[in-house]
C-alpha cells in the first residue's frame, strides 16, 4: 500500500489531509504538558508541514516564565518545531513508524526574533533538508500573524523503543 493512501489519502502531489489533535497523538508519543502542537496542516509527504500551536495563558510554563510578563520559552518553540517534523516523518514513513520516538541530535542557527505570549497562534513551518537512514534534518520557522518569531535548523533520529 502506498504511504500516502495509508495516511488518509493524497489530494495531489503527496499532500495529505490535515491532522487534528487526536490524529497527532496517534502519530507521536508526546502528551500534556509536553505536547506542543494542536494540529498539523499543509502536509506534503517527505517535504514540508505546518504545525499549529494555540498559546494559552493556561500553559503550565507561564506560571514561572515569567509571572508578571508571560513569555513562551524558546526551547519549547524549538520543541514544537521538532514535533511538527516528527509528524511529517511518521506520515512519510507510514503507520509502522507511529509512536516511535524522535530524538534531537543537533540544533543549529536557532534565533528568537520576538516573544510569543498568551493569545498568540504559532504557525510552525518545517521543511526537510536531508534524510539518510534514520536521521532527518529540517529547517523550522515559527510565525505569529505571518511574522517570523523563531527559526532553527535541527536534526533528529527516529528510533524504535523495542
Amino acid at each position: 500500500m502506498d504511504v500516502a493512501a495509508e495516511n488518509g489519502g493524497t489530494e495531489n502531489g503527496g499532500k495529505i489531509a490535515d491532522m487534528d489533535i487526536m490524529r497527532v497523538m496517534q502519530m507521536i508519543p508526546h502528551r500534556y504538558p509536553m505536547l506542543m502542537i494542536d494540529r498539523v496542516v499543509d502536509i506534503v509527504l517527505n517535504e514540508t508541514a505546518v504545525g499549529i500551536k494555540n498559546v494559552s495563558i493556561n500553559e503550565p510554563f507561564f506560571a514561572g516564565h515569567f509571572p508578571t510578563r508571560p513569555v513562551m520559552p524558546g526551547v519549547l518553540i524549538i520543541e514544537a518545531m521538532a514535533q511538527t517534523a516528527a509528524v511529517l516523518v511518521v506520515s512519510t514513513l507510514g503507520s509502522d513508524a507511529e509512536g516511535k520516538l524522535v530524538y534531537f541530535m543537533t540544533i543549529d542557527e536557532a534565533r528568537f526574533r520576538k516573544p510569543v505570549t498568551p493569545g498568540d497562534q504559532l504557525h510552525i513551518h518545517v521543511a526537510k533538508q536531508r534524510h539518510r537512514g534514520n536521521v532527518w534534518k529540517f529547517k523550522g520557522e515559527a510565525k505569529v500573524n505571518g511574522v517570523l518569531v523563531a527559526e532553527a535548523i535541527y536534526s533528529a533520529m527516529i528510533l524504535d523503543e523495542k
